[in-house]
């Protein structure tokens, strides 16, 4: 039981709403024809996603020597030694493995044939989504270490999250599905940005290059209202009038981001909001 404590921590549950979020959205914006199994079996897999990469994000940052101890925020398992790097592997392998069987589960149940165009370009997403996953902190040319894990955390979490789940749900494309990706891209992008906040000092100390490092914190900041501010636009402009109470939540949030203190509770906090935010605009969806 101690060691599953250990393994629940290092899957960082309190990431988990992002993923659920561009589901939800995507899922209701398709309004009609909702397939329940569907939706299941998409949640599933974008988790599974999601706890993999938290594992490799882990694994990766300690490898590199970058996950020391830093005083705004605890320590994973694994940086205290009371996971073992072999262990870590294994999880990272069976979780990556459990996403492949829920991803081709999702496709055959949603596809008639998997094996046309359509079917070999979700493949190849699934498969993109893994090695991004692996990718954003392992090996020496790992993206997140040089400015591409903005980029990539809006394209898998906002773009391809919310079109790909709409598009499995209806076979259709649609502009209304594409504008609540971009808006859903850059709330996640958000809580990115707001964790190499906080991690900024020590992700300049070993050469970890992200957006943040680049802008220095206060402009770090002003990208970080851009980002959540424009995202609250978007959804409004499409008639998402739900999404009006995300401006006093941001506001708050800038707020006590300037003053740089806390910003570890802020994490869980802007996650859950964001998940708040998508189960409102899913309910304004389908019922209104």
């Amino acid at each position: 039981m101690e060691k599953f404590k250990l393994y629940l921590q290092s899957f960082r549950l309190r990431t988990l709403p992002l993923s659920v979020s561009g589901i939800l959205l995507g899922t209701s914006a398709a309004k009609t024809n909702i397939s329940v199994k569907i939706f299941i079996f998409n949640l599933l897999t974008a988790i599974l996603l999601q706890i993999s990469a938290n594992l490799a994000n882990e694994l990766g940052d300690l490898l590199h020597g970058t996950d020391t101890q830093q005083q705004n925020r605890k320590a994973y398992a694994l940086q205290e030694g009371k996971i073992s790097i072999f262990e870590m592997k294994m999880l990272i392998g069976s979780f990556c493995i459990l996403s492949i069987h829920s991803g081709l589960t999702l496709l055959f149940l949603s596809l008639e044939n998997i094996w046309n165009l359509t079917g070999l370009i979700f493949i190849l997403l699934g498969g993109l989504s893994i090695v991004a996953a692996l990718k954003y902190t392992l090996g020496k040319r790992a993206y997140g270490y040089h400015y591409g894990g903005d980029l990539s955390v809006f394209l898998f979490f906002g773009l391809i999250s919310v079109n790909g789940t709409f598009f499995l749900q209806t076979a259709e494309c649609s502009m209304f599905a594409f504008w609540l990706s971009i808006a859903m891209g850059l709330l996640c992008v958000s809580v990115l940005n707001l964790n190499n906040i906080r991690d900024f000092d020590n992700d300049l100390l070993f050469k970890k290059y992200t957006v943040a490092t680049l802008l220095g914190k206060k402009k770090a900041t002003i990208y970080q209202a851009l980002l959540l501010f424009s995202a609250t636009i978007i959804l409004l402009l499409n008639g998402l009038w739900a999404s009006v109470i995300a401006l006093p939540v941001f506001s708050w949030h800038i707020v006590v981001l300037q003053k740089g203190k806390n910003l570890d509770t802020q994490m869980p906090l802007l996650s859950l909001f964001i998940l708040f935010l998508s189960i409102l605009c899913s309910i304004e969806l389908l019922f209104f």
